[in-house]
């Protein structure tokens, strides 16, 4: 039996990740509004297993909660949990914690974040 070969392209699964993640992203990193201090509890869409509060004056548990934002947010989660500061001071080690589709998505949208890893 001959094998029948697809006569359009197969994108790979990294390639369709970004795209899903690039989806999500804020337009500019000025409008994550997020909080800078105090608690935050995540709905259940964004933190539908384990941990859902975090304490943003702990710096690992504010790792944790920018973590799963990332991975989990949808668009307006994005803005509404995350600061743009916070983000930034953070992403040297944040990047290492989310998938590699996420940090590309993030890192080819806003070089700022790319920068501020090599700086560190």
């Amino acid at each position: 039996m001959a094998q029948q070969s697809l006569s359009f392209p197969v994108p790979n699964a990294f390639d369709v990740l970004c795209a899903q993640y690039a989806e999500r992203l804020p337009a500019r990193l000025e409008d994550l509004a997020g909080p800078t201090h105090g608690s935050v509890d995540l709905p259940l869409h964004v933190a539908w297993s384990g941990r859902r509060s975090y304490t943003l004056d702990q710096p690992r548990s504010r790792m944790g909660l920018y973590r799963t934002v990332l991975a989990e947010g949808q668009h307006q989660d994005l803005i509404d949990y995350l600061d743009r500061d916070l983000l930034i001071a953070q992403w040297p080690v944040l990047c290492t914690l989310i998938s590699r589709p996420a940090r590309h998505a993030w890192e080819a949208a806003f070089p700022e974040l790319a920068t501020a890893t090599a700086a560190a």
